[in-house]
């Protein structure tokens, strides 16, 4: 079943709704926080990489907040323990059997702050959750329910005690993107706040749990004609063929830029993806997905540019057949 312009019209309406309200607490960033809920209902994670004081707590603790979910905050640490995340099983003397006691993962928005600080073994704790939405505990899966979202800072500044995130884990993130510092007039606005502190501010409930587990599945249904499929291949195998690039994106990123498309066209009131869906989101989708050349990466070639690069190379479709 296909989207229809009536659900199309529904879904930007309440997406709207959503980002205007998380834009009272990050004032000047509508389009990180359009971005945020592009993951949410794309069902995929998001990756902050940014400075310190940018607003990523708030902007994590806002999103579970609209969507009338609950949220927890880890903050990473190279002690930090597996069990420390998913949770552990205690024996219960007086049932004369082990309980499982839930760690912070279980909650709809989880914030894993600084999560290069923890130590790789800690990390591979997400994977598991962040692809199928399980956690698997002296051989029992228990299910995180839905919506479930990680949201993962990590500081691009200090590199000491820090473990660099794998490819397996950076491909688990549907986007990456950085908040940064507000505007002049976005400053001015906070400033004249500043007697409130950041975690007492609140923002009310947009939408239920329900509501978002059904926008995400309208998503879905967004028509994607067979010539934006067709573009998006020759991305993905652009990015593998680059002389810069020593690993280019996977198929998961293609499947990531595919459903994120399609969860940014029907926020925009559209049926069905049009070729400035997948180039507005090539960067934020993919860019984090390339292992570059190590003598690339010394002349200062990132994956954003290898992307903007590939996006003027490749030449979307013309024309799109009916829907």
């Amino acid at each position: 079943m296909t989207m229809t312009p009536e659900q199309a019209g529904w879904f930007s309406d309440n997406f709207t709704r959503l980002v205007a309200n998380v834009e009272t607490v990050l004032l000047g960033k509508t389009f990180v926080i359009r971005l945020g809920f592009t993951a949410l209902f794309s069902e995929g994670h998001l990756l902050l990489e940014d400075f310190p004081g940018t607003g990523k707590t708030s902007f994590a603790r806002a999103i579970a907040q609209s969507v009338d979910g609950t949220s927890n905050r880890v903050q990473f640490t190279p002690d930090l323990l597996p069990g420390d995340i998913t949770g552990v099983s205690i024996y219960d003397q007086r049932s004369g059997a082990f309980e499982f006691h839930r760690g912070p993962i279980f909650a709809n928005v989880v914030l894993a702050d600084e999560i290069n600080r923890a130590s790789p073994k800690t990390q591979s704790a997400l994977l598991e959750v962040m692809e199928e939405g399980t956690v698997t505990v002296d051989g029992v899966t228990h299910p995180v329910g839905a919506p479930f979202m990680v949201i993962a800072t990590q500081n691009p500044i200090e590199q000491a005690g820090t473990y660099r995130l794998p490819e397996a884990q950076l491909d688990r993130f549907i986007m990456k993107t950085s908040i940064g510092y507000p505007d002049h007039s976005s400053t001015l606005r906070i400033l004249e706040g500043a007697g409130t502190r950041a975690h007492d501010v609140t923002v009310p409930a947009i939408a239920s749990a329900e509501v978002i587990n059904e926008m995400a599945r309208l998503a879905r249904t967004v028509h994607v004609d067979p010539t934006i499929n067709d573009y998006v291949s020759r991305l993905v195998d652009a990015t593998r063929s680059a002389d810069e690039v020593r690993l280019g994106a996977s198929v998961r990123g293609a499947l990531a830029l595919v459903r994120t498309a399609k969860t940014l066209a029907a926020s925009n009131g559209r049926h069905y993806v049009i070729p400035d869906d997948v180039k507005a989101l090539a960067e934020p989708v993919l860019a984090h997905r390339l292992v570059l050349d190590p003598e690339a990466e010394f002349d200062g070639v990132t994956g954003t540019s290898i992307i903007s690069q590939l996006l003027i190379e490749t030449p979307p479709p013309s024309d799109r057949q009916a829907v």
